[in-house]
């Protein structure tokens, strides 16, 4: 008994004491009606029993282990997978901005009448308050002679979500960019209950492929 009793040191603290009480019990009751010989003999099978159960209890603890490692293995991995995604996501974000920066100044005079003066950018505006917003499209330009801003969202593939966000994002600009805004819109892909609504909404749309 005094050997189960150390090996039961071994275990945790919730399942040693149940183990530990159920032994003393086993063996007062099973001591009333055994004879020695046959104590020592039902002694050994548990032992033998014991040993089995304790060896089944270190191969699953071993189990756990490796499952937690794996576990944490798999984690780092898709933290991983994530920054790859957001990284090439940013790439084909940027290259679309870069695209549209090059490509929008004659469409913009062809379509609608506006000279881009400079150059078109990416631009980040501070606030009174010292918060930024970042806009993806910003340039200064003219319109019949008079001044006008070209603001812009560009999207691999534009929501009526982030057509809403980028209207609040002017609708806080004007508290900084004083004037009348031509509203811009690039996308490499764009549902066409999407687009009708950028429309209604006094953005013009434009693709990729028109660059």
């Amino acid at each position: 008994m005094l050997k189960y009793l150390e090996a039961l040191d071994e275990l945790p603290k919730e399942l040693k004491s149940p183990l530990v009480k159920v032994l003393e019990l086993f063996k007062e009751e099973v001591a009333e009606t055994l004879k020695r010989s046959d104590f020592e003999r039902f002694e050994k099978a548990t032992e033998e029993n014991f040993n089995r159960v304790w060896k089944s209890i270190e191969e699953l603890t071993e189990a756990q282990k490796r499952t937690e490692r794996e576990v944490r293995t798999l984690a780092s991995e898709l933290k991983d997978t994530k920054r790859m995604v957001g990284g090439l996501s940013d790439t084909v974000g940027y290259t679309l901005e870069n695209s549209a920066y090059k490509g929008l100044p004659s469409l913009l005079m062809k379509d609608l009448g506006i000279k881009v003066e400079g150059r078109l950018m990416r631009k980040y505006i501070e606030h009174p308050d010292g918060r930024y917003d970042e806009i993806n499209i910003y340039g200064k330009a003219k319109r019949n002679g008079k001044d006008v801003w070209v603001l812009g969202e560009a999207k691999v593939r534009m929501s009526k979500k982030e057509i809403n966000e980028f209207l609040k994002m002017v609708e806080r600009l004007d508290r900084v960019i004083k004037g009348e805004k031509i509203l811009i819109g690039v996308a490499h892909t764009i549902m066409p209950e999407v687009e009708k609504y950028a429309r209604v909404k006094g953005i013009k749309i434009y693709w990729s492929y028109e660059f």
